[in-house]
């Protein structure tokens, strides 16, 4: 049996009593689950469904919404890749903080083109309404945006060397604690499942240590075998190479009504 999506071994008595009832809607009770926010991001647990929850009232009631507990929110998402929590919490975000970015510029929201047969721009904006603008939310938003996508590429020294480019990465994880070694962590788990053996400086690029302090993640957290060149991960379930035979019976009955049909056309 699969473990439940709104399972969350350390929510709080109280938190479960909201979300199993209809305070889950009352707006009264957004600062109690901001709160929760910022317990997570301290006491290094998660729970996503709680979060959810958040973000929903969020959207019924953007005048109570914080910058700050939304990028905490998608920060502690990205610590569970690649688990989808990350995108279920950017849909439900506003939709004037969720402009695409560009192929050729991450960070930054596209233009879009306009045909003879659209609608003249308003001075202040497109199609009568306001300007877009770049506030500091969209922009830690599309940061955190880029990060994923580098996950979910499995690009994983780039997140490294994107996550140290930017002072502003380092104020966004501030507040989240171990970030970097909850992220080292799920990056080693997901490793682990791909691959049986890797070369060390690969796997030293993705993880983000070297050294002694490689050796010891590697070795003592991971459980993982290593010499001066290769990396050695033990044998498990998704890493195990497996053959796999297909068999297909055919009965003969079947095979004699081919057969038949074959001299019925002929005829």
């Amino acid at each position: 049996m699969g473990i439940a999506f709104d399972y969350a071994p350390d929510r709080p008595a109280h938190i479960d009593t909201i979300l199993n009832g209809l305070d889950r809607y009352n707006p009264e009770t957004v600062t109690i689950f901001q709160e929760y926010v910022t317990q997570q991001c301290e006491d290094r647990t998660y729970d996503c469904y709680a979060n959810l929850a958040l973000l929903k009232l969020y959207q019924f009631n953007p005048h109570l919404l914080r910058d700050d507990t939304i990028t905490s929110i998608l920060i502690k998402c990205l610590t569970v890749f690649p688990a989808p929590d990350f995108s279920l919490s950017l849909h439900l975000l506003p939709p004037h903080i969720l402009g695409q970015p560009s192929p050729s510029n991450p960070l930054t929201l596209p233009s879009t083109p306009s045909s003879s047969s659209d609608p003249k721009p308003h001075a202040n904006g497109t199609n009568g309404g306001p300007a877009p603008v770049e506030t500091p939310l969209v922009e830690a938003i599309h940061k955190l945006v880029y990060l994923n996508t580098l996950l979910e590429s499995a690009e994983y020294a780039k997140f490294w060397d994107v996550l140290e480019s930017d002072d502003l990465y380092a104020d966004l994880t501030a507040d989240v604690a171990g970030f970097e070694e909850l992220m080292r962590v799920r990056i080693a788990v997901t490793v682990g499942q791909i691959a049986r053996e890797l070369k060390r400086d690969v796997v030293e690029g993705w993880l983000n240590v070297r050294g002694a302090q490689f050796e010891g993640f590697v070795g003592e957290i991971c459980g993982w075998g290593y010499d001066e060149r290769n990396v050695r991960v033990p044998v498990n379930k998704e890493n195990e190479a497996k053959g796999t035979t297909v068999r297909e019976e055919v009965k003969f009955e079947q095979f004699e009504r081919v057969v038949r049909r074959g001299f019925e056309v002929l005829a």
